[in-house]
């Protein structure tokens, strides 16, 4: 296995992670700025994903079942981000984010069309939050429980 790339402290300008006061986040590659927030008053409760005019959600319960499987593991997953409908790298973050044996029965994103990207959008916000540890090269990033 290569050897990680040192993981960085959370890349986060600001924020609580509300509607009102959301974080403000850079991808895991630091290339692009992008806010995210917990929306519990959603039906499913999600997590919201604001890039540019785009808005993308997942279910919120990613924050404890992303975790949970990168524990399971025990060791760096790669995240393999990928639109919605495009291939994913087999054992990566982003395929298990959509398997039919994953704790939501398929995908984690809750507006078709707008699916994909979960390793991309989801990790920095578990680093944040102190979940997860999170390599921030310019590809093939990894990502893995925080020990």
């Amino acid at each position: 296995m290569p050897t990680p790339k040192k993981p960085s402290k959370p890349k986060v300008t600001y924020g609580n992670g509300t509607p009102d006061d959301p974080w403000v986040l850079k991808t895991p590659s630091l290339s692009s700025e992008y806010q995210a927030w917990k929306d519990e008053a959603l039906d499913p409760p999600a997590l919201v994903v604001q890039v540019g005019t785009t808005k993308l959600s997942y279910q919120l319960r990613c924050l404890d079942d992303l975790p949970a499987m990168l524990a399971k593991r025990g060791d760096w997953v790669p995240l393999g981000n990928a639109d919605e409908g495009k291939p994913t790298p087999e054992g990566s973050i982003e395929a298990w984010a959509r398997d039919p044996k994953n704790p939501v029965g398929g995908y984690y994103g809750l507006r078709k069309g707008y699916r994909g990207r979960f390793a991309n959008y989801v990790t920095p916000v578990l680093e944040v939050l102190g979940r997860i540890e999170l390599e921030h090269g310019p590809k093939n990033n990894r990502a893995r429980v925080k020990r």
